[in-house]
């Protein structure tokens, strides 16, 4: 029954696709469209369109159940637009987080690889990086319109790289980007030498 509706309305879509076709060939005044703007019109909206699609399932699993938490009624949102703030990317050897802020420090959005569905080794990936750098992204852009960010890594991890570059591909100005992983100067106070 839904097939029937899904290919009744494909018909209805390309029919009314191939009116305008005509009547644009019909009428020659009509004037020619740009390549990239049909690129852009064409590009979905949503950065979850592009994900793959066990992790769209996993997200959208996600969403189903809910927050497990009991929420509190809330006062009217305020609409917020940060047009500025900050990534911090946290790579570990066995996880990579991105966090992003505004320039005060509160959080905008954020991702793991555990929420994207990733286990085990495969946590620490590029790939991972780059999957939770855009599902980071995406509810930054829509929710808070974030334009330009400045990239704080931390950690030894092989996702820091990836996560840096998704986020220039995913649209995001990187203005600066510094080191802050902690190094010891000279810290504890090393092990007495073993007596044998």
């Amino acid at each position: 029954m839904t097939e029937e509706k899904n290919i009744k309305t494909e018909d209805k879509n390309a029919g009314e696709a191939a009116e305008e076709l005509t009547s644009a060939v019909a009428n020659d005044s009509a004037p020619l469209s740009d390549p990239e703007e049909e690129k852009e019109s064409r590009r979905p909206m949503s950065g979850l369109v592009e994900l793959p699609d066990s992790v769209k399932e996993k997200l959208e699993k996600r969403k189903e159940k809910g927050p497990s938490r009991s929420k509190k009624k809330k006062g009217k949102k305020k609409d917020r637009r940060v047009p500025a703030g900050k990534a911090f990317i946290k790579s570990s050897y066995n996880n990579t987080i991105v966090t992003l802020t505004d320039l005060g420090g509160n959080v905008i959005s954020w991702a793991s690889a555990g929420i994207a569905g990733f286990k085990g080794p495969k946590k620490a990936t590029p790939y991972a990086a780059q999957i939770i750098t855009r599902i980071a992204c995406t509810k930054a852009k829509e929710d808070y319109g974030l334009k330009e960010v400045s990239v704080f890594v931390r950690g030894v991890g092989i996702g820091r790289d990836a996560a840096v570059r998704a986020l220039n591909a995913n649209g995001l100005l990187i203005t600066s980007i510094k080191d802050i992983t902690p190094i010891p100067h000279n810290g504890c106070r090393p092990k007495k030498p073993r007596r044998v």
